[in-house]
């Protein structure tokens, strides 16, 4: 890519400073009275200095490329390389430094060697990224020396390359075995159970069959028990919810809650498309921050990771009515709603559930939320060493009597509720998808 170069300033050097203190400290100390002679020195010194900058290669004529992956998950590690070529047309010491990004846990940001001409260099770095989100890189600093190496000729220019960190996808695995699973005995129990609802095809009739689907015309005719089988219904459409507001914002295990709700996204995007449904994406805050129209196509998963990745963290309350509003006005097709929220009861009580209505009445609801594993055993708790202790488990059986309230205020309008431990929270979803997939009730 094009770059943006500004002139080369002058920075002495170690030798320098070194060739300085050598000539004019002696001289001060033997002659103090002949401060000329210390002058002519300073201004000899000058002299190599300036010579020394003058025959040093110009920057310009170093060009330096970064190479690096379009974009990496949260969690993995990735290689940076830069690419450096010298086109000054003679041998050149140099030394190259890129700002990078602290959360990028390069191994190295800066190298030094020698270029001989019209000839290419690489070195490289591993990065670590801690944050996802667009990354545009910073400055490059290139320093090349003059052949007394007292001066540094140095240049330091504008490469613009960006890096996308992608949400963590911790249960990706997982989620191959889920469509390894459904798509060869899931979905087949669907077929032999016959709670679908589009036919697949006739075969013998087995113990356990329903009775309700023999066909008895093919019965009659290959004299022998015929039923058939069913499959559930494909292009359904399932839309998650995603609440980026201040209560996702705290952390459960080693991420915030909204982290993990972004895994339990992806997963149910990969296992409903695979399914040939039809999966979309509404994120929100204190307003609808972006749409991704249902659809099951391959690109999908790509549209959805693209409506997460940038997401910030928002320390407003969330604008739940807003958010349902929104959807149930965009889709009114009957259509599976995953919300991935928090159950605070307080704010289940006066502001989710008040707004859950636009969506009950015509769509099939589904709460996801991860569980603090902390709270639980803070609860569980027997023996207190003191009386902090005794309160921290005592708050903890009640946050956690309240959480059960609030989930049973929620099924108690038709919402079913995944609550969840991390690393879990995406195979809950998705386990419940299925099931509900399952009996028809999409």
């Amino acid at each position: 890519m094009g770059d943006r170069r500004a002139h080369s300033v002058p920075i002495p050097t170690g030798w320098a400073a070194l060739l300085i203190v050598l000539i004019t400290v002696p001289l001060a100390i033997v002659r103090p009275d002949r401060w000329v002679v210390v002058l002519i020195a300073l201004v000899a010194v000058f002299v190599l200095l300036v010579a020394d900058f003058l025959a040093a290669p110009t920057p310009s004529g170093i060009d330096v490329v970064r190479e690096f992956p379009a974009s990496l998950t949260l969690g993995e590690t990735g290689d940076l390389r830069w690419l450096v070529q010298n086109r000054t047309g003679r041998p050149v010491r140099v030394g190259v430094a890129d700002a990078l990004w602290p959360s990028f846990q390069a191994s190295r940001r800066s190298s030094r060697f020698t270029i001989a001409a019209d000839r290419q260099h690489r070195f490289g770095a591993r990065i670590a990224p801690l944050r996802r989100g667009r990354f545009p890189f910073g400055a490059i600093t290139l320093r090349t020396s003059g052949p007394l190496r007292l001066v540094h000729r140095q240049q330091t220019r504008t490469v613009p390359d960006t890096l996308a960190v992608l949400p963590a996808y911790p249960s990706r695995d997982l989620m191959r075995t889920r469509m390894r699973i459904p798509l060869e005995t899931g979905i087949r129990s669907v077929r032999t159970r016959g709670t679908g609802t589009d036919f697949d095809q006739l075969r013998e009739y087995r113990p356990g069959d329903d009775i309700r689907r023999v066909d008895w015309a093919a019965t009659a005719r290959q004299q022998k028990a015929i039923v058939r089988d069913y499959r559930a219904e494909r292009n359904q459409h399932v839309v998650a919810l995603l609440d980026n507001g201040r209560l996702m914002a705290g952390t459960v295990g080693d991420a915030p809650r909204v982290e993990h709700a972004m895994d339990a996204v992806l997963g149910l995007t990969q296992v409903a498309s695979k399914l040939g449904d039809n999966i979309g994406l509404i994120t929100f805050d204190s307003q609808v921050r972006g749409i991704v129209p249902p659809s099951n196509s391959k690109a999908q998963f790509a549209r959805v990771t693209e409506a997460m990745y940038l997401l910030d963290p928002q320390y407003d309350e969330s604008a739940y009515a807003v958010a349902f509003t929104t959807a149930a006005s965009r889709f009114r097709r009957r259509s599976l709603f995953v919300v991935f929220t928090d159950l605070v009861e307080s704010v289940v009580i006066d502001s989710l559930l008040p707004a859950l209505t636009s969506l009950t009445r015509t769509h099939l609801v589904m709460v996801a939320a991860v569980r603090d594993p902390d709270v639980a055993a803070w609860a569980a708790a027997a023996h207190h060493a003191d009386v902090d202790e005794s309160y921290r488990s005592a708050a903890a059986v009640a946050s956690l009597d309240a959480r059960e309230r609030t989930i049973a205020s929620l099924s108690a309008l038709g919402v079913v509720v995944v609550d969840a431990r991390p690393g879990e929270l995406a195979t809950g979803v998705v386990d419940k998808y299925l099931e509900l997939k399952a009996k028809g009730r999409l």
